[in-house]
């Protein structure tokens, strides 16, 4: 009995050091892997509206977005959120456009989330892939420059995607055996510029 509880403790003492040493790591890493997000997400804000020289939150566009969730649901763009808006601003300071952060989870490969840059005219700079997994070779696809450089310059209303060439200029070619993730993506693109069409004051 006495060999029971000994050994009891002793198992009772290493799970104890062992998950407190995994805090511990866990605590020390968080930081760091924050900041690394952070940059990525910068990183690709930067890709895809190259003209803005820094963006910004404001709380009238966060406001927005809570706003607006139900209204974007209704439009028919499927499991589609918009997360988050920024505005764009050139080296003086002024407002040129708009960073939108919006997420599709009908993806093949489960949420996509992709950032999207719109002019104060209303004109697509480009979407940036902020989160997506994917299918190797068919859905990641989606980041290369053949299917995502598709949308810059549109500043149609609502996009739409096709497995054939386009023959018009709200149309996105899906990927070859992608077709959902097209699709996806897409939705998202429409949830951000829905937003900053409908639900924005400008």
């Amino acid at each position: 009995m006495n060999k029971i509880i000994k050994n009891t403790v002793i198992l009772f003492i290493i799970t104890l050091v062992a998950g407190f040493c995994l805090g511990a790591v866990h605590d020390i890493t968080l930081e760091p892997i924050r900041k690394a997000q952070e940059a990525a997400a910068t990183a690709t804000y930067q890709e895809v509206y190259p003209d803005a020289a820094s963006f910004e939150k404001t709380q009238e566009l966060t406001d927005a977005v809570s706003a607006c969730a139900e209204e974007i649901s209704a439009q028919g763009f499927g499991k589609v959120t918009v997360n988050d808006a920024q505005q764009a601003l050139d080296a003086s300071g002024n407002v040129i456009g708009y960073l939108i952060t919006s997420t599709s989870s009908e993806s093949y490969g489960g949420d996509v989330q992709i950032a999207v840059g719109i002019t104060s005219e209303g004109t697509l700079t480009g979407i940036g892939f902020l989160s997506i997994s994917d299918t190797p070779g068919l859905g990641m696809n989606a980041k290369e420059p053949a299917f995502k450089d598709q949308y810059i310059g549109k500043n149609a209303e609502l996009l739409e995607v096709t497995k054939t060439a386009p023959t018009a200029d709200n149309q996105i070619q899906s990927i070859s055996g992608a077709t959902i993730t097209s699709s996806a993506v897409t939705n998202a693109t429409n949830a951000a510029v829905y937003f900053v069409n409908n639900c924005i004051a400008k």
